[in-house]
């Protein structure tokens, strides 16, 4: 049976909805992991800053970067390898939105 478009219409607004939330949800983890890594201490050109990101999302996502997807301890020599991952997504993330 076909759906009215009306209702595909409800469906559409529901996922923009469900999907603003996501992003939302996403930007704030990502904020404050930035944050703790003294990224808001730095002046750096917003460009300069996401080209750097995207840099890190491309050496993640081709595995050269491992990652436990877990927190860290204080004792970890990698302390901070979370945060520039965490900060991948970011530049990913605001490059469609910007």
């Amino acid at each position: 049976m076909k759906k009215p478009s009306s209702k595909i219409r409800d469906e559409i607004a529901k996922l923009q909805e469900q999907l603003k939330i996501a992003e939302t949800r996403e930007a704030e983890r990502i904020g404050r992991v930035a944050l703790k890594a003294g990224l808001g201490e730095i002046e750096i050109d917003e460009a300069e800053l996401q080209a750097a990101f995207e840099q890190l999302t491309k050496r993640f996502r081709a595995g050269q970067g491992a990652t436990t997807g877990g927190k860290r301890s204080a004792g970890d020599s990698s302390g901070g390898a979370p945060a520039a991952t965490d900060a991948s997504g970011a530049g990913a993330g605001s490059a469609g939105e910007a």
